[in-house]
């Protein structure tokens, strides 16, 4: 993915898309973003391709029936990266830096589903310029599929 800087007010440009790093004084508590995504079957191959994970649950729908799930399931990191795309590319943005993320499985994800990836800014941490989020994935009908907390930072530069 080609990437240019563009100026000492530490903008890149990125797959055509121009994106700010984001400073610690611009982040405020209650902030939110969300994301959306309907998992595909190339989101699974492609994933379980990337990780080298072939789990039969998420990969044999035949074997996969004869689990408490009674049917294929989407990796449950799968669901966690749509966090990782809300945060990193939205709220705080550009220039994130993970510390940590907490992570509950609620429900599983199929094929189909549409994820909606929440992330909240519930605490800020001014002495260490630390920053925590509540991050929640929904599905179609709302139900919680994936609670956690992230705890970030934000890059800094020194132009």
């Amino acid at each position: 993915m080609p990437h240019t800087f563009v100026n000492s007010a530490s903008i890149w440009i990125v797959a055509g898309e121009t994106m700010k790093v984001t400073k610690y004084s611009e982040v405020l508590v209650g902030q939110s973003v969300q994301i959306v995504h309907t998992v595909t079957e190339k989101d699974v191959e492609t994933f379980g391709s990337l990780t080298g994970d072939f789990n039969p649950l998420h990969f044999n729908e035949e074997w996969a029936k004869t689990t408490i799930f009674k049917g294929r399931i989407a990796h449950g990191l799968l669901t966690a990266s749509f966090i990782s795309t809300a945060i990193g590319m939205k709220l705080p943005g550009p220039g994130t830096i993970y510390l940590g993320q907490s992570l509950s499985f609620k429900r599983p994800v199929r094929i189909g589903d549409t994820i909606t990836a929440k992330a909240e800014v519930v605490r800020k941490d001014d002495e260490k310029e630390h920053i925590t989020l509540k991050t929640e994935c929904t599905n179609q009908r709302g139900e919680a599929v994936l609670e956690g907390e992230a705890v970030v930072t934000l890059l800094r530069t020194t132009m």
